[in-house]
């Protein structure tokens, strides 16, 4: 049996099933809403791509190397796609990645639900030790997202990757360990649950 296997993780705001060939409709249908394919710094297919970017999470999937799933907000609309890559499973260790979600769900709280369904399965069924997070360096978004969850930056990968447009990708490296989890989880239910006006 394999350290991942697909499961589906739910949420009052968000739930995250398994990716599946079906999803695609539903997938273009929310990536369409903002472009989100043309930011120049992000790696989010395009609609004609969808369908070869869910074979290729399923391929990486069967090879272990990633578990992918589609992101439905609390309606049961789908809104995106997220996934642990980079799987170690040696080591205990993923990064949460690949993700992006349609316009109309952007600064809700479907994000934060995610990441603590995530960060959730990780440490207290995986038993990792760190979950990792990566992002360009000019996604100052992206950045905010995931410093706001508690994570700590552990460096910069200069020169790490090639764009599609030809640009030398930055990429930022954040994590957090196991050790950190308990007071990551206090603060990501306080901003889901608790935190005032919402």
């Amino acid at each position: 049996m394999s350290w991942l296997e697909p499961v589906t993780l739910n949420g009052p705001h968000a739930t995250l099933v398994p990716l599946e060939p079906s999803h695609r409709d539903g997938l273009v249908e929310a990536v369409k809403d903002g472009e989100l394919w043309k930011l120049w710094y992000t790696f989010v297919p395009a609609p004609e791509k969808m369908e070869a970017e869910i074979a290729r999470r399923l391929a990486l999937q069967a090879q272990g190397a990633m578990l992918p799933w589609t992101v439905k907000d609390a309606a049961g609309k789908i809104a995106g796609m997220t996934t642990y890559m980079n799987v170690d499973a040696g080591n205990r260790r993923v990064e949460i990645g690949s993700t992006w979600y349609a316009s109309r769900v952007q600064r809700t709280g479907l994000n934060t639900q995610c990441k603590l369904l995530l960060l959730q399965h990780a440490f207290e069924k995986l038993d990792c030790i760190a979950v990792e997070f990566r992002t360009h360096f000019f996604n100052h978004q992206s950045r905010r997202g995931i410093e706001r969850l508690g994570a700590k930056q552990d460096g910069i990968l200069r020169n790490h990757q090639i764009a599609p447009n030809g640009t030398l990708r930055d990429t930022v490296v954040y994590s957090i360990i196991a050790a950190e989890w308990p007071t990551v989880k206090a603060h990501l239910n306080y901003q889901l649950f608790e935190k005032p006006g919402r």
